[in-house]
């Protein structure tokens, strides 16, 4: 680990990988040469237009993207998305089936009901949402614009072990805080879209992969904003107004990395081990850790957990404890409470390593 860097368990924006902020700082102040940053340079230049073409391709290869489908990538991240969807994708039908799992997946159902009406197909929120109901529960409307999911809850730690059926209606994915740390079947879905802060770079962004029957601008939306028309941004190549230059040249540094290492495999890889070393951890602790979320629910990229039941004493020393050994962002959401350590790609696996560790020692330490 670099020196004076720490362990960043945030939940986003996250830690990155040191090596793609070390080409990036390489590059700071002067792009390939060519006497500016990428952060002057104009959008409409050949350098920029070079970044951007790259990270297209590198998006479509590394998540074999079909050929027809569209990639855009948007300012606004995936809550912008929220509104995008409804606004592009309900045309006449006016109605659309939300399974919600998560804040998130409740956040964009309520967003819908500004267009539309958005119909919760199944809602765990009984359980504090940490479960995904079975199939059988669902209330699927088969008149339904779009079904939408959202692939890893990343407030409750809930994430889809599969891709969800709902049958003929088309289906669309957040899959902001898991995107690029597993394969994605693109073809089972008419929408894939995702915040990048997690997995992919810095904030400021959202890619989505696009069947061709949702930018062709006949669902939209006569009330869509122009800068939410999914034609409009499409039809520009992304680059309708000036873009998240920086951010993007951020991505495409994260996406040449990610290709160089081993792809998508890679970090699946990578997640299965950092989940299992700390779920191991949090499981063979006798009850002293937590985790509230159901085994087959549990996320690879989002891990909360309680001490001693919840005791907001001792997890307030465990927090200030873990910072003195460079463990830092363990705090769970302000909503849930307890703790959370969020496992995204950028967090080596040493970084798990040595939170496991002090997690045992803080037990042997404090275990009443």
């Amino acid at each position: 680990m670099a020196e004076g860097r720490v362990y960043n368990f945030s939940a986003g924006p996250s830690q990155m990988p040191l090596e793609v902020l070390e080409e990036i700082q390489r590059e700071m102040v002067n792009y390939k040469g060519c006497g500016m940053s990428v952060m002057e340079m104009s959008h409409r230049g050949k350098e920029f237009m070079g970044i951007a073409n790259q990270a297209e391709k590198d998006l479509r290869d590394i998540f074999g993207v079909p050929s027809d489908y569209k990639v855009m990538m948007s300012q606004g991240g995936a809550t912008l998305m929220f509104s995008s969807i409804p606004l592009n994708m309900l045309g006449t039908k006016g109605k659309a089936d939300y399974l919600v799992t998560g804040q998130w997946g409740e956040k964009a159902l309520k967003e819908c009901n500004k267009y539309g009406t958005g119909q919760a197909a199944c809602n765990s929120k009984s359980t504090k949402f940490t479960t995904i109901p079975k199939p059988s529960e669902w209330k699927l409307d088969p008149e339904a614009a779009f079904a939408h999911y959202c692939d890893n809850e990343t407030v409750n730690g809930v994430e889809w072990g599969y891709t969800p059926d709902v049958g003929n209606v088309p289906l669309v994915a957040d899959m902001s805080s898991n995107f690029c740390s597993r394969p994605i079947d693109v073809s089972k879905h008419a929408v894939v879209y995702a915040g990048i802060q997690k997995n992919l770079g810095p904030s400021g962004m959202a890619v989505s992969f696009i069947r061709p029957d949702f930018v062709d601008g006949k669902n939209e939306a006569k009330i869509c904003p122009t800068y939410c028309s999914w034609k409009t941004t499409v039809d520009a190549e992304s680059m309708y107004n000036t873009p998240a230059c920086f951010t993007m040249y951020a991505m495409a540094e994260y996406l040449k990395y990610t290709k160089k290492i081993g792809g998508v495999a890679y970090w699946a890889e990578q997640s299965d081990k950092k989940a299992g070393m700390l779920y191991g951890a949090i499981e063979g602790s006798d009850g002293f850790y937590q985790c509230p979320v159901a085994k087959d629910a549990r996320s690879r990229m989002n891990v909360p957990f309680t001490i001693m039941g919840g005791d907001e004493v001792i997890e307030k020393k465990f927090l200030a404890e873990a910072q003195k050994q460079k463990l830092f962002q363990l705090a769970g959401h302000r909503s849930v409470g307890g703790c959370r350590a969020s496992l995204y790609n950028g967090m080596p696996i040493e970084g798990v390593s040595v939170l496991t560790d002090f997690m045992k020692s803080f037990m042997d330490e404090n275990r009443k």
